[in-house]
């Protein structure tokens, strides 16, 4: 073998993450047959965010690295917080980032079979009907330092056992009366080994199976078993699953003893959560915020939901790009927000088409511009890839610019408008600015200026040169237009650790409506979803509920990060 081809394979190794090394070492040694099988279980009782797109990225990018499947299965085992609506829309929003499926299953699918394996356990020995209240039995847990107490209901018979656990299993039966729990080590270190409750009771149909259950299993009874029965080969999953993993293995254990024919185990693999500064990943206190009304619903463009994001127009490339800068490891981290903002940036940069937008509007009247005429100028599209073409803007003689582009009395090193200096007017003509009208109250109303007829861009009078660029818009040929800006939804850099109430923390600032701006016509054409750049704005997408008569954008993120220079 070459150094070449050895230092080759070398940084190939290095690309892997840490849990992709696992695979692949699997992979060598001939486990499972040399089959990949992947799975991600979401809880259908809300939407996916941006940490749940970090595990999908790992989930289905391991199938899809070697040559594996990933199954699509709801961990749909509370119905009093699952609905389709959560499922239909997990389902868009994994389509969305460019992921696909290979079959699609429900926790609800093993019912049966998880219902017979816990009857086995009884039967075994392994599992008794506790009727302690929930206080109870945490308190005779004992804590991580002391081993726990055994319940007294511990060495009930067997017979009497099923009895009671056929008898949870019915609609006279009450919540939280009995509890089935797997008989295992109360004097564990592993306070998940200390006898675990499997089922509990709950008497509210289920979203697909209706009234015919009315006691269901417990996660950590119901995921490893489900990983067994669909043939998974590695179990992939956040760090808090650190500690579950002994009981993971503990039933896949009594499963293969259960079925003796059955060989194969799965293989669970922990990587770090994605966290990120001035949000919160709690699915309950995302909930929370759009159940009293704090956010405009789970697809509010300042959540960090996947839809969220695609609302404001994230690309789906952008968030697969930001988390494989990231990567993967065995410790949790706080990831700064920006970092998400600048994948944003470079994505759309390639994509985004470049437009004209005046959100602060000013009329400029170029005073030897003919009456009634007007010109139809090229723009390009976008700078970065010709084959995106270009568009015509029409320029008069009435115009509206940036209130901030004009200074009266402006300091040396303000190169926009100000009085006896030139500036370029993007894709037109260079002008200098003569003077200004103000309303009685000291408002500029009008600015004026000159053209020079020379200096239009193309000419060879253009190449002159002038500090400052300006966009612009005719006053007779652009639309009307909203513009939503958002910022943080949170106001300190962590809520999640911050001892105060989240709702205490949100950023009054994190949305500004601006009601009267102005755009191109040309975005007459576009549609929610197009990525687009306001020039010297920022990048924008029309919202889903812009109309043709109400037009209304969403900016996605600025050209510049200036968060970080505010809040220093």
């Amino acid at each position: 073998m070459t150094m070449e081809k050895i230092s080759t394979e070398n940084e190939e190794k290095k690309s892997l993450s840490f849990v992709e090394q696992m695979v692949e070492a699997d992979l060598a040694d001939g486990k499972n047959g040399g089959r990949i099988q992947t799975r991600f279980p979401p809880e259908p009782n809300g939407y996916i965010h941006i940490g749940h797109a970090k595990a999908i990225c790992m989930d289905f990018g391991v199938a899809e690295k070697f040559g594996g499947i990933c199954n699509l299965r709801f961990d749909d085992t509370n119905p009093t917080k699952e609905n389709t609506e959560y499922v239909e829309n997990i389902m868009n929003d994994i389509k969305w980032l460019g992921f696909h499926w290979e079959n699609v299953y429900y926790a609800s699918d093993y019912f049966d079979k998880l219902w017979d394996f816990a009857i086995w356990l009884i039967e075994k020995g392994l599992a008794y009907v506790d009727e302690q209240t929930s206080e109870q039995i945490a308190e005779q847990k004992g804590t991580p330092t002391q081993p726990g107490r055994p319940s007294p209901f511990r060495d009930r018979p067997i017979e009497e056992n099923l009895r009671l656990f056929k008898q949870m299993n019915t609609p006279e039966a009450v919540e939280g009366s009995m509890v089935l729990r797997a008989k295992l080590d109360m004097a564990n270190p592993n306070m998940h080994f200390r006898d675990p409750i499997i089922y509990r009771i709950i008497q509210i149909p289920h979203h697909r199976t209706g009234t015919k259950w009315h006691c269901y299993p417990m996660y950590d009874f119901a995921h490893g078993q489900s990983d067994y029965f669909e043939g998974v080969t590695h179990s992939i999953c956040t760090l808090e699953f650190v500690p579950h993993r002994p009981l993971y293995d503990k039933f896949v254990d009594f499963l293969q003893e259960k079925d003796a024919q059955h060989a194969y185990r799965p293989r669970q693999i922990e990587f770090n959560r994605l966290n990120l500064t001035y949000t919160v990943m709690s699915k309950r206190k995302l909930k929370a915020l759009v159940d009293e009304g704090l956010v405009d619903g789970w697809n509010d463009p300042r959540m960090p939901t996947v839809c969220g994001m695609r609302r404001r127009g994230y690309s789906a490339q952008s968030i697969r790009n930001f988390i494989d800068s990231i990567g993967y490891t065995k410790f949790d981290a706080l990831n700064d927000y920006a970092l998400l903002e600048a994948a944003v940036r470079d994505d759309l940069n390639k994509k985004a088409c470049r437009v004209s937008a005046v959100l602060n509007p000013v009329k400029l009247v170029i005073t030897n511009y003919p009456e009634g005429k007007t010109e139809e100028l090229t723009a390009i599209n976008n700078p970065e890839n010709e084959a995106d073409g270009t568009h015509t803007i029409t320029f008069s003689r009435e115009l509206w610019i940036e209130r901030d582009d004009f200074m009266e009395d402006a300091p040396k090193k303000f190169f926009r408008m100000t009085p006896g200096k030139e500036v370029r007017l993007k894709n037109a003509y260079i002008i200098m600015c003569t003077g200004c009208k103000k309303n009685a109250d000291g408002e500029i109303e009008e600015i004026y200026a000159e053209y020079d007829p020379e200096s239009k861009s193309g000419m060879a009078g253009a190449d002159r040169k002038v500090k400052g660029t300006l966009h612009w818009l005719s006053t007779a040929h652009c639309l009307p237009a909203e513009v939503r800006l958002y910022d943080r939804l949170f106001s300190v850099e962590n809520p999640g650790a911050d001892e105060r109430d989240f709702r205490e923390l949100l950023n009054p600032d994190s949305l500004i409506t601006l009601k009267n701006c102005y755009v191109e016509q040309y975005l007459k054409e576009k549609k929610p979803g197009d990525f687009l750049q306001f020039q010297r704005i920022g990048y924008f997408t029309l919202d889903e509920t812009s109309t043709e008569t109400h037009l209304v954008f969403n900016k996605t993120v600025g050209l510049k990060d200036t968060w970080a220079k505010i809040n220093k």
